[in-house]
């Protein structure tokens, strides 16, 4: 049957309708595409994938140690920066860069001597670390996650490119019992942030804490020290630690200390206070207890530079985050852009459950067992004002 005149005469703006109706809909990016970015010595290929969003957003992560190598943010101005330390090839990275935002496991930070017991079985793994002249196994060892290469999927989440990476530890790698399968998915946000997803899972009790531990500096990276950057934290006790910077079991209120950073405070502020912690770390390098405990994701810290005017938020599900403020960092040659990395140049916001925690009672469990996924979330959200 024809159609009327009046319906003849509408179907023209009832398709502009509809085409307007379709350009308004989000765009769906597509899923990041393979780069080449070296080898290892034993002929394994690492590939670099490049996530970023309509509105310039970008995050570049390696398949070696599931590293991110790039993350630009832009300024009140809109222009955008690299805000990560990093290095520009993968053979800086294998030389040991000592500020790589790489994934951390099979148990970020510190275990006091490498000895831990679970379910009455002792383990002791060797040090690799001997700060204070205090033995401590760290970051999970010789060849802990960030020197690994981690099976990569490039992939979306909610329309935006995504990176699925895993990588399964054998039972009595680095000394850790249980096989370990692990699973992080790098995505972005709509607008200017990279949202990191953890899954393990076990076979055997073991110890896990995992995280990413990026260097940050707003102002640009390779630009100068983070002194003047002005911190929040939504964390009013921490945890003491000795020389060592191993926890010492307590957990202390932050009021009427340098760990105060319950209101805006600079960072450089109060970082060489005659204050017996802070000369433990050199500065900065301690845990702080979160005061969202419940394992949802929550505001943890705000970070904010004044003169690009840049804002950093950090949302996380952990119950800790460990603030390190880059104290032993001196690297002249420097990374991507050829300047130098100093003395409290960058700072790091380490999602984590507490140092120590397997020797520690009073700290939440870091305990993994079979058949209870870990499962943790942190967000990098940028801003600018």
């Amino acid at each position: 049957m024809p159609l009327s005149n009046s319906v003849q005469r509408s179907l023209p703006s009832l398709l502009i309708l509809v085409a307007l109706a379709i350009t308004s809909l989000p765009a769906r990016a597509a899923a990041p595409v393979a780069e080449p970015f070296g080898q290892l010595p034993d002929g394994t290929k690492v590939e670099l994938y490049s996530l970023r969003n309509e509105a310039g957003f970008r995050a570049d992560i390696i398949t070696y140690g599931g590293i991110v190598v790039r993350m630009l943010a832009p300024d009140r101005g809109g222009r955008m920066a690299d805000v990560l330390l990093g290095q520009p090839t993968l053979e800086r990275y294998l030389a040991g860069s000592a500020a790589a935002a790489a994934l951390i496991g099979r148990y970020a930070n510190r275990i006091a001597d490498g000895k831990f017991t679970i379910d009455g079985m002792s383990y002791s793994i060797p040090p690799n670390s001997k700060g204070g002249g205090i033995p401590a196994l760290i970051h999970g060892g010789k060849r802990g996650f960030d020197k690994v290469v981690w099976a990569a999927e490039p992939t979306t989440r909610d329309g935006q490119p995504a990176l699925r990476l895993r990588y399964t530890a054998a039972d009595g790698e680095e000394g850790f019992p249980g096989r370990l399968q692990v699973e992080v998915l790098y995505s972005i946000e709509r607008k200017h942030g990279l949202r990191i997803e953890y899954l393990a899972k076990t076979d055997k009790p073991t110890p896990i804490n995992l995280t990413n531990h990026a260097f940050f500096n707003l102002k640009g990276e390779g630009e100068g020290d983070i002194l003047g950057h002005e911190l929040t934290l939504r964390a009013r006790r921490y945890t003491p630690a000795n020389a060592g910077l191993i926890p010492t079991g307590e957990i202390a209120p932050v009021a009427g200390t340098p760990f105060d950073f319950t209101k805006p405070r600079l960072i450089g502020e109060r970082i060489n206070a005659d204050h017996e912690q802070i000369r433990n770390g050199r500065g900065y390098d301690h845990n702080f207890v979160l005061d969202s405990q419940d394992g949802s994701l929550a505001l943890a810290a705000i970070v904010r530079e004044p003169a690009s005017g840049r804002v950093m938020e950090v949302l996380t599900s952990e119950p800790g985050v460990q603030l390190y403020t880059a104290n032993g960092l001196n690297n002249p040659r420097g990374g991507k852009a050829g300047k130098p990395y100093v003395r409290f140049g960058a700072f790091c916001l380490e999602s984590q459950h507490y140092p120590d925690a397997v020797n520690q009672p009073a700290f939440p469990s870091a305990i993994l067992r079979p058949g209870k996924p870990f499962r943790s979330t942190t967000i990098f959200r940028f801003a600018a004002k």
